[in-house]
């Protein structure tokens, strides 16, 4: 198979151009065009486009790729960043990550019942990324077992060798749960897993410090905003890997937490967004507001802006 996720193609006897977001075998795959809808094709009925953005790898580097003479060698900082693709949610890309100081020989190999794959080889030099594998979200199930090996060189006489990094990985639904972080060496947000993760050192002070905690040492609570929008894709990233139930307890868990923050602060009132839906989300804030001895009152909150989508909340 000649293309990858994420490859954009042009169909040959059709004037339709649109990403790879599928691989179905060996012969077929699948293209979304501009209109989101997804095409099966014969992989011989498409070609690449030349000189498009979306080439299968692409490495970014920064100006400054060797740590200058005379700054702090940075032994730490290898990542595997995934990334959304900006143009076919389904599909996401893989960046190997070296915020280190090490110059990085790594491979990755992809294995699925006992047939291994090579994916990328390469050098990596400090303070750069590489896209190194696409996949799909939609085929989570039975994506591959990722094989990865790094070696760690460097030129500097003081800096004293270290064991290869060795990650064998399946990956799951709850690898995406986490917020998403920026990563500037590809100035995008992604999940990030980290693979040289240094051991757990237990600073003995530290820990008994924390037993021993002043007890008038006040939580702060931040201040809510006015409005909060309980939509399930405000809250949570990996909101396409919840179920109903879930989702359903995280809205709750996020409007209890909210309205005790506003009683906290006294605020007048306060506008949750809960949507129309089926209806089960206002049903149960309705209720909790009900029991709850701190509020005055609530009323649907101004019908012309969201309809009977949100309730406003009147505190004593």
């Amino acid at each position: 198979m000649k293309f990858k996720l994420g490859d954009f193609v042009r169909f040959v006897d059709e004037r339709r151009e649109g990403y790879v977001t599928r691989i179905i075998n060996e012969e077929m795959i699948a293209v979304t065009d501009d209109d989101d809808f997804e095409i099966p094709v014969l992989a011989s009925k498409v070609t690449w486009v030349h000189g498009h953005s979306s080439t299968p790898e692409t490495k970014y580097e920064t100006d400054e790729q060797k740590p200058a003479q005379g700054n702090q060698f940075k032994t730490t900082g290898i990542y595997l960043a995934i990334v959304d693709d900006q143009r076919t949610g389904s599909v996401v890309h893989f960046h190997l990550v070296n915020e280190s100081s090490y110059q990085l020989l790594a491979t990755l190999t992809t294995g699925k019942q006992e047939k291994f794959k090579g994916e990328f080889a390469g050098i990596l030099e400090p303070q750069s990324a590489v896209k190194v594998y696409s996949a799909s979200l939609n085929e989570l199930d039975i994506w591959p077992e990722f094989h990865i090996q790094i070696l760690l060189y460097s030129k500097q006489s003081s800096i004293i060798p270290t064991e290869p990094l060795l990650i064998k990985r399946q990956f799951k639904a709850k690898d995406f749960s986490g917020n998403k972080k920026m990563v500037s060496l590809i100035n995008q947000q992604a999940w990030l897993i980290v693979l040289d993760k240094p051991e757990l050192l237990i600073d003995p002070q530290k820990l008994k410090e924390s037993f021993f905690k002043p007890a008038n040492e006040k939580l702060m609570v931040e201040k809510p905003n006015a409005e909060v929008d309980l939509h399930i894709e405000k809250l949570r990233d990996d909101y396409q890997f919840l179920n109903s139930e879930e989702i359903l307890n995280i809205q709750l868990k996020h409007f209890s937490k909210t309205l005790d923050a506003a009683i906290v602060h006294k605020l007048p009132s306060v506008i949750f967004i809960h949507g129309t839906g089926n209806g089960v989300l206002r049903n149960e804030i309705h209720k909790k507001i009900s029991k709850n001895p701190q509020i005055k009152t609530f009323m649907d909150a101004r019908r012309e802006k969201f309809g009977y989508g949100a309730t406003e909340v009147f505190l004593k």
